[in-house]
């Protein structure tokens, strides 16, 4: 199935680079652009998407260090690297990524149930960030685009949470509630293991660091993933010299990560470019620009980190077989 996955990655790709090649004026241009880049903006965007890297790992650096195990934010990169990059290009990345970044965690002398935990807990602050980075986006998206239309499914999830936690304080709604979440463990293995790993670092997190403010620190740290992550297609834009659609910039970001996360074909290939250079048209750039857009803020965030990765990767096997 792997070949299928890289096919349909090939597919969606050519068809982006068709739609704009159909438009020669604006593949003229794209070129243009990209001849023109200017490098010592561009290593802005460089520096902004290892910035995102190393918020990313700083954030598993601590909840590693909540449960008990020291690591430096050093020695958790590489790692990261890795793991991203086998999530990237391998089919069924992602598991393949958990299964790996698991290993090397417990080499590393953390128990099964932390190194569960911090893999659920840092999956769920990087899935909150980005609901939060595309709320804030609908927001300041105006009228144009889905903005809109989103904001109205947002606040619609928002009042039933609402809804949902006044429901809670009754105590028949939370009996109810934990006799169907206790058939959900009961019938799949994982999210029982999830959910305890989850509740053990939770309560472990407490008793050493009491409060709600020290949480604060890595909600921060996995907002600001996703924020140095932006800000590096906003560096794309400045050093290709097209002008920055601040208005719809950040929901055009956001929305995009949705289907890269999903890994439906290695890395999101093809449905990245095509649905960033979409959204960034939407918002007022001509194809062109944002075609070009597109592809440098991909170099950054996706193939560059992917060799980088790979090398991290090769350098820690090396290390464990000698």
């Amino acid at each position: 199935m792997g070949w299928l996955w890289w096919l349909l990655a090939a597919v969606l790709f050519t068809a982006a680079l068709l739609g704009v090649v159909s438009q020669q004026g604006e593949l003229r241009r794209a070129v243009e652009l990209l001849a023109r880049i200017d490098p010592a903006k561009a290593s802005v965007a460089l520096l902004c998407e290892a910035a995102a890297l190393v918020c990313l790992a700083a954030m598993q650096r601590w909840l590693l260090a909540t449960g008990g195990l020291r690591m430096t934010t050093a020695g958790m990169v590489p790692l990261v690297l890795s793991a991203n990059a086998i999530a990237g290009v391998l089919p069924a990345g992602a598991a393949f990524s958990v299964a790996w970044l698991y290993h090397q965690l417990r080499r590393r002398g953390a128990g099964e149930a932390l190194t569960a935990a911090v893999l659920v807990v840092s999956g769920a602050l990087s899935a909150l960030a980005l609901l939060t980075v595309i709320a804030v986006g609908a927001l300041t998206a105006g009228s144009r685009g889905p903005g809109p239309a989103l904001l109205a499914v947002l606040s619609a999830l928002a009042a039933l949470a609402v809804i949902g936690l006044i429901a809670l304080r009754s105590a028949v709604v939370r009996r109810a509630t934990g006799r169907g979440w206790a058939r959900v463990e009961a019938r799949y293995g994982r999210a029982r293991a999830a959910s305890k790993a989850a509740r053990g670092l939770v309560t472990h997190a407490r008793r050493v660091r009491p409060g709600v403010r020290p949480w604060l620190w890595p909600v921060g740290l996995a907002v600001l993933n996703w924020v140095f992550d932006a800000a590096c297609l906003v560096a794309s834009l400045w050093a290709l010299g097209v002008p920055v659609p601040w208005g719809g910039l950040l929901l055009a970001y956001g929305l995009v990560q949705i289907p890269v996360s999903a890994r439906l074909t290695p890395g999101g290939i093809g449905i990245a470019e095509a649905s960033l250079t979409g959204l960034l048209v939407v918002y007022g750039l001509h194809p062109g620009q944002a075609f070009a857009a597109a592809l440098v803020y991909r170099i950054w965030s996706y193939w560059l980190p992917q060799l980088v990765g790979w090398g991290c990767w090769l350098g820690i096997t090396a290390r464990e077989t000698r």
